[in-house]
């Protein structure tokens, strides 16, 4: 299932918006689902899927995507990518907000702050190892995905982390319960906090909150 649209869409109408599809697809038994960071991954995904004996779907935006963003590895069931490292917090993009979060994590490196960046690549399976391992490493954690919050990426992080019984702090940046309205994709993506600027303000004022509160 090749999912065109995904995401944030803008200037289709308010009915266009891609923004349900991961909540409503990653509950499906068996489906590997999977978002590129950019066009060369779109390529290795649509090959995945065709060798894959079972079903897939791959979500990826309207418009224009990078040719290839930092190189990139092969891809592997199940295994996300990470693109930076580092020991202050940790952020899981999907698809299209890999790209924001980069920046963002570099905009915060500026700031003394070190900033581990991860391309989720699966939406499902998720890889379940590695956000184990950051949690246990990484005091907070930030998720962003261009899809509602109810359901999304963000909530099977949480998912993984309550099954194993680990405790972390976690801030889930998406779009809230309601519908979008039409509009550029830049100004919307602004509005709603999940471009570079908002992602970069968001993960400050979550560095500021202590770990543990009563």
């Amino acid at each position: 299932f090749a999912i065109d649209r995904a995401g944030i869409v803008g200037e289709d109408g308010p009915t266009h918006q891609g923004l349900f599809d991961i909540s409503f697809l990653r509950h499906i038994p068996n489906l590997v689902f999977m978002a590129p960071k950019d066009g060369a991954e779109l390529k290795q995904m649509l090959q995945f899927a065709v060798d894959h004996n079972g079903p897939s779907a791959i979500r990826y935006p309207r418009g224009k995507v990078p040719e290839s963003l930092l190189g990139g590895s092969e891809i592997t069931m199940g295994h996300a990518e990470v693109l930076r490292d580092g020991s202050d917090i940790a952020l899981f993009a999907v698809g299209s907000s890999v790209l924001p979060a980069l920046k963002a994590a570099e905009k915060l490196g500026k700031d003394g702050i070190r900033a581990t960046v991860i391309n989720a690549r699966f939406i499902k399976p998720l890889d379940k190892e590695l956000v184990l391992s950051i949690a246990s490493r990484i005091p907070k954690i930030v998720t962003v995905e261009e899809n509602n919050l109810q359901g999304g990426f963000g909530s099977s992080v949480l998912e993984c982390l309550n099954d194993s019984h680990i405790t972390a702090k976690i801030k889930m940046l998406g779009i809230p319960d309601r519908f979008v309205e039409q509009g550029h994709p830049d100004r919307l993506r602004a509005k709603y906090g999940l471009d570079e600027e908002g992602i970069y303000l968001a993960t400050l004022a979550f560095l500021r909150e202590p770990v543990f509160s009563n």
